[in-house]
């Protein structure tokens, strides 16, 4: 790797990622508004227990990864694995009141956190 491309990789050395069911029949706004609330849920709980890794994310352009996994026990296993990391997470159910049936599991959002930690969770997983 030369000097270029090491600043360009330590210059993002915290990210967030969003991880969404594509075995749902969700439209388009659907998996964003779902991904919105899984982002936004982990943020606000990475705030309240790591707030300087929100500040540090924050100040690098607050990366984001969108990926998909094809199952709700695929969903489930990424989020306990983020738990079992300690790493800040999210995990939303839907309300029903739209395309879904109520309590129905959507979306997983992992940080923001180390890069490399959520790599170790999310590397096999495809973008959306």
């Amino acid at each position: 790797m030369d000097n270029y491309q090491n600043m360009v990789k330590n210059m993002h050395e915290y990210k967030q990622a969003i991880i969404l069911r594509s075995d749902l029949k969700m439209s388009t706004g659907k998996k964003v508004a779902q991904g919105c609330h899984a982002a936004v849920t982990a943020v606000e709980y990475a705030r309240k227990y790591t707030p300087s890794t929100v500040a540090a994310w924050g100040k690098e352009g607050q990366k984001k990864i969108a990926l998909k996994v094809q199952s709700e026990e695929e969903l489930l296993n990424i989020y306990q694995d983020a738990k079992n990391m300690e790493l800040p997470c999210s995990l939303i159910q839907d309300a029903g009141l739209t395309q879904l049936e109520p309590g129905t599991k959507t979306a997983v959002a992992i940080g923001p956190a180390k890069s490399e930690k959520i790599d170790k969770i999310t590397n096999s997983l495809k973008l959306l």
